[in-house]
């Protein structure tokens, strides 16, 4: 529980308070969506409906329930975030406005891999990760960048397509 302290004080801004009431109602949905006792979530599906008319219409950020997210989850502005059901989050990681964390898709329209984000990851604004690749631990993604292939542990990355332009020493962390 002193993660969630933690996580919602990370997102907390008196200018801007949407970060904060999105890691909010993200976790509380998350909560009653993955209980495994049917009563909580059967006495959780108004949050469910609250979370999706206030977070996913009201300030379009898609950030499903579903999704499996480490502690340590900040959110900037909230802006434009769309993230895949399927996409799986490590702990500590940041996500600036205009990310999409998506799935890639086959000739038929169906996913056929989603991205899986490390520890102590930094995704900068109007970034595009999908497919079935991973980013490493203490990973720092540059403003703009389309990530299609794996990124190792320990880096930056930047561009379009992404490439590791600088490592980074092992002890350091990003957020």
């Amino acid at each position: 529980m002193s993660y969630l302290k933690s996580e919602l004080l990370n997102n907390f801004n008196i200018k801007n308070p949407k970060p904060f009431v999105i890691v909010l109602f993200f976790r509380c949905a998350s909560y009653f969506a993955k209980s495994r006792y049917l009563l909580i979530r059967i006495f959780g599906i108004p949050v469910r409906i609250m979370y999706r008319l206030i977070i996913e219409w009201g300030l379009g950020v898609e950030l499903p329930e579903s999704v499996v997210c480490g502690y340590g989850l900040t959110i900037h502005h909230g802006v434009g975030l769309v993230v895949n059901p399927k996409v799986v989050i490590g702990n500590n990681v940041t996500l600036k406005n205009n990310t999409t964390l998506g799935c890639l898709t086959d000739i038929n329209d169906q996913c056929i891999g989603y991205p899986e984000i490390g520890n102590n990851v930094l995704i900068h604004p109007h970034c595009i990760i999908f497919g079935a690749i991973r980013i490493g631990d203490n990973v720092i993604i540059g403003a703009g960048s389309v990530v299609n292939k794996d990124i190792p542990s320990n880096c930056i990355a930047a561009g379009n397509p992404a490439k590791v332009i600088k490592y980074r020493n092992e002890n350091t962390t990003s957020s």
